[in-house]
């Protein structure tokens, strides 16, 4: 439900009660459920369909212009170089604080 700019929410509608559906039951000499044997039988596979829904679907697909892609690549990067100063402090820390309590213990 696509809202327009200033418009005012709107509860959401209600909708009819989905039909709870019937689990399968397999007997111990069947493997075969009744919902697959009631199931409706498969299409063939077309591959000159398959290339057309292929192609429909690739007219949809909205490409990043190459700005977009260099700013995102560039704070990708800035945040890997984040995260390896973060991890480097925080190992230093732990390392320091090992060091001290190997130290303390082995005087003690």
């Amino acid at each position: 439900m696509a809202r327009t700019p200033g418009a005012r929410p709107q509860a959401p509608k209600a909708r009819p009660a989905r039909p709870q559906a019937q689990p399968a039951v397999v007997s111990a000499g069947s493997a075969v459920s009744k919902a697959a044997e009631a199931s409706a039988p498969k299409k063939p596979f077309n591959p000159a369909l398959f290339a057309r829904e292929v192609r429909a679907e690739a007219r949809k697909i909205t490409w990043t212009t190459r700005n977009e892609t260099w700013i995102t690549s560039v704070m990708v990067f800035i945040m890997v170089v984040i995260s390896a100063v973060y991890f480097l402090l925080i190992d230093g820390a732990l390392g320091a604080i090992m060091q001290a309590l190997l130290g303390w213990a082995a005087k003690g």
